[in-house]
């Protein structure tokens, strides 16, 4: 009796090491996701610009000083570094990881960032905007920048989260933010890049005719059920249609990452922390 008992304490224990492995390694280990967008708007130049798109940090670490999350991305070789929000956690407010990690990125290719619904929940956007335009991070509110190669240029739109305004209907706020940062931009064959945090607003993006669309917020569904997708996001509720991959509407590509870190949901199953790695292609 004594030896099946002793048994049966073995089987437990390894049973919860190896499950506490598997929510360690599902949590803390890095995927690199890889796409191709190509379009016969891009211009000559472009063709094999290489964007990486980091999303929803929420104070992560990997590793010391971020060492694991900025030694894959160095790997990809990106022209550009685009991070769609959520880089702080609004409840357990720590901005350290996430600066260590912007000062790191900033050494390997030019960045991009929007704000996510936290930053403006945290109540202390307005000091860590400043850090990050100290860093070097070129901070997108609402505004458009050009990208130049050569004698070649594309635009690259950011707009803020409709969180900073929370008396506003998001949608509303969403679309007047869009209308504010390309006015007086050209519009017609320019090849156009939006970053914004909230995928589900996909239908109003391709309205605007953008023609690549980066999103994070919904965490990729949280747990990912193989063979049906993310089981739960916010703004979205069970079975969300934008958690995770590329999606196409009219000449309209959106990418939603995964994102890196968690907040209200300790836990990611099936739906590991994200790099992704999208490379622009010409039809001409």
């Amino acid at each position: 009796m004594k030896k099946k008992t002793k048994k049966k304490w073995l089987y437990f224990l390894i049973g919860i090491a190896l499950l506490i492995y598997f929510f360690y390694f599902q949590n803390n280990s890095i995927v690199t996701s890889e796409y191709n967008i190509r379009s016969d708007k891009l211009p000559p130049n472009f063709n094999g610009y290489k964007i990486v798109q980091l999303s929803d940090l929420h104070n992560k670490s990997f590793g010391n000083n971020q060492s694991d999350l900025v030694k894959k991305v160095k790997k990809t070789e990106p022209d550009s570094i685009v991070f769609t929000g959520d880089l702080i956690d609004s409840e357990r407010y720590d901005e350290k990881p996430s600066l260590i990690l912007m000062e790191k990125l900033v050494q390997i290719a030019p960045v991009y960032y929007v704000t996510g619904n936290h930053e403006w929940r945290s109540g202390k956007f307005s000091s860590l905007e400043g850090k990050l335009e100290n860093i070097g991070i070129q901070v997108l509110r609402n505004t458009a920048e050009e990208i130049t190669l050569g004698t070649d240029k594309i635009q690259i739109i950011g707009i803020d989260d409709p969180a900073v305004d929370e008396s506003s209907a998001e949608k509303a706020a969403t679309e007047e933010n869009i209308k504010n940062s390309i006015e007086g931009i050209e519009r017609g064959d320019n090849f156009h890049i939006l970053l914004s945090h909230r995928p589900e607003m996909f239908s109003l993006y391709s309205e605007y005719g953008f023609d690549v669309i980066f999103s994070g917020h919904a965490h990729g569904g949280q747990f990912r059920i193989p063979f049906v997708g993310g089981l739960i996001a916010p703004d979205q509720g069970l079975f969300p249609k934008y958690t995770s991959g590329k999606h196409k509407s009219a000449n309209s590509t959106m990418i939603v990452n995964r994102g890196l870190g968690n907040s209200i949901i300790p836990l990611r199953i099936f739906n590991r922390p994200e790099i992704i790695v999208v490379t622009l292609k010409t039809d001409k």
